[in-house]
């Protein structure tokens, strides 16, 4: 049950992440209520990632944001890690 619920939240937050790479390739204006919950939901999770990333070496020549590769791998690992300690 405890798990199922970790499960889907993770889920929902890589959808949510996945939205949002999709509609930033998308001329749509930001002010939307819908645009600006997505951002809501996944900029606390992508804003630290971004910052890391940038700091980096390879961060500074970047060109392109990899704060949501970055997000889903770590993601796809709690899930695992989740799905052990449970079970």
């Amino acid at each position: 049950m405890v798990y199922r619920a970790i499960d889907y939240l993770l889920i929902f937050i890589q959808w949510a992440i996945f939205a949002r790479v999709i509609i930033s390739w998308i001329p749509i204006p930001r002010d939307n209520n819908i645009i600006r919950l997505l951002y809501q939901i996944t900029e606390p999770i992508l804003a630290p990632l971004r910052s890391i990333i940038q700091r980096s070496a390879l961060g500074r020549s970047m060109m392109l944001d990899f704060s949501p590769v970055l997000a889903f791998l770590i993601i796809s690992f709690l899930r695992n890690l989740v799905f052990n300690l449970m079970f």
